[in-house]
């Protein structure tokens, strides 16, 4: 009876030694390195434009990995990294369709390439912070931001352009014969008219209709 006593209680110190090594595990922080933070999301191209771009694979492929990096740990983003500088490479490669053939479209690109590098080149860091890891995920996520606002300007520019010309041919106009005060004129009336589509667009766009 005094052996099964002793064994009892043997038996509740040992449990109790590892509940509170458990109970220390589960209070000590985690790593910060694998700490998850929420990133701002990258700008998209706007689902009008989307169209205009759906064959360009490398571009949306980018697109589909930004995701990732909406909600991720340090340690998981230079895991990453290594991707990422490649699908940038393979972007800046590709065939660019000739309306995104200018300097300033190249411009974002060679930035998006640039922080992208910078990110890689962490993964090479033994001592790397991750707050240091996380600000440069927030310069890359930036720096694809810049690139689809240049889709954008150009594709709304493009789309302006187009909506002058029709409005100008469908109203019998010839402006080989108008002076500049008339042209601007019309150009203005065109852009508010636009400019109010835009807005409708995208409050239906909002309300899901």
């Amino acid at each position: 009876m005094k052996y099964f006593i002793l064994l009892l209680f043997s038996f509740f110190i040992i449990s109790c030694g590892n509940n509170k090594q458990e109970t220390a595990a589960a209070l000590k922080p985690k790593p910060l390195m694998s700490v998850v933070k929420e990133h701002q999301s990258a700008t998209k191209v706007r689902p009008i434009f989307l169209k205009e771009v759906e064959n360009w694979q490398e571009l949306k492929a980018i697109d589909s990995f930004f995701v990732k990096f909406e909600k991720i740990s340090p340690n998981e983003a230079l895991s990453n990294a290594l991707e990422l500088k490649d699908l940038v490479k393979s972007l800046k490669d590709s065939v660019i369709p000739v309306l995104f053939d200018v300097p300033a479209f190249k411009a974002r690109v060679n930035i998006l390439e640039n922080e992208s590098l910078r990110l890689a080149d962490l993964t090479l860091i033994p001592a790397i912070k991750a707050s240091e890891v996380n600000a440069q995920v927030d310069k890359t996520i930036l720096a694809f931001s810049g690139v689809n606002t240049k889709i954008n300007t150009i594709l709304a520019k493009k789309r302006f352009e187009d909506e002058i010309d029709v409005k100008v041919d469908f109203i019998g106009l010839d402006t080989t014969k108008m002076d500049d005060i008339s042209k601007k004129s019309i150009d203005l009336r065109l852009e508010e008219k636009l400019r109010k589509k835009d807005e409708l667009d995208d409050g239906l766009k909002k309300t899901g209709q």
